[in-house]
């Protein structure tokens, strides 16, 4: 459920095939899951220290399980400013330019969790432990990912996905229309983390990315250069 991905990064897989993933980097949880994933975080977790938690988004798959292990840990919590009043309210679909479906009534009822007050709003450039803060917005409109520099490891967020979300193979995609807030916003924020040439890039949902070209190529595919 929890493996190591590079020096203080470990990758926390809470559903099935990566369908989910939260991430351990230099002792802050970065996401946290739907509602129900609490437990599963910290027994994955076990015996490492955690001191703060921040999120790429407030999305109910990221959000759910924040104030939670906030509360267990007795931890900080860290949005951006945008997303900081759906993380501290929990009705991570507001705000959002959701259409009246039945997976976002689901999300809404099934995976969002407790709101939490936000300690410290994140922001481009900040520091994340080694990584620093990248804003990428689009798919929500505070999204963040995180980046390091000397290894190049990339925390994506929904900037991107690894995996077909309906058979869950493995590949790159665009984040579902639906659940994103401005697409051509979200494509600038896929060429801004493709300039960064990261080395290993790790995705809210669908496995860790060794990349070898794959990034360059889907950039090329989609139109979203990334020169």
């Amino acid at each position: 459920m929890i493996h190591q991905i590079a020096e203080d990064v470990y990758q926390i897989a809470l559903l099935r095939r990566n369908a989910i993933n939260a991430y351990l980097v230099d002792n802050i949880l970065i996401d946290a899951g739907i509602k129900y994933s609490g437990p599963k975080l910290i027994s994955a977790i076990g015996d490492k220290e955690v001191k703060a938690h921040a999120i790429t988004h407030a999305h109910a798959d990221h959000q759910g399980a924040s104030s939670f292990v906030c509360n267990h840990y007795q931890i900080p919590f860290w949005s951006s400013e945008a997303e900081k009043q759906y993380a501290e309210t929990g009705n991570a679909t507001a705000g959002y330019p959701y259409p009246n479906h039945l997976i976002t009534k689901f999300q809404k009822k099934f995976w969002a969790g407790d709101g939490h007050p936000v300690q410290q709003i994140l922001k481009e450039g900040d520091s994340v432990g080694t990584f620093r803060v990248v804003e990428t917005p689009g798919h929500s409109k505070g999204h963040l990912s995180f980046f390091r520099e000397k290894d190049g490891v990339l925390i994506v967020g929904d900037v991107l996905v690894n995996m077909n979300l309906l058979t869950t193979l493995p590949g790159l995609h665009e984040p579902p229309d639906l659940f994103t807030a401005d697409l051509e916003q979200n494509r600038e924020s896929i060429k801004k983390i493709a300039r960064l040439r990261p080395k290993i890039m790790c995705f809210g949902h669908g496995p860790v990315l060794y990349d070898k070209g794959e990034l360059h190529t889907f950039c090329k595919k989609t139109g979203a250069s990334s020169k």
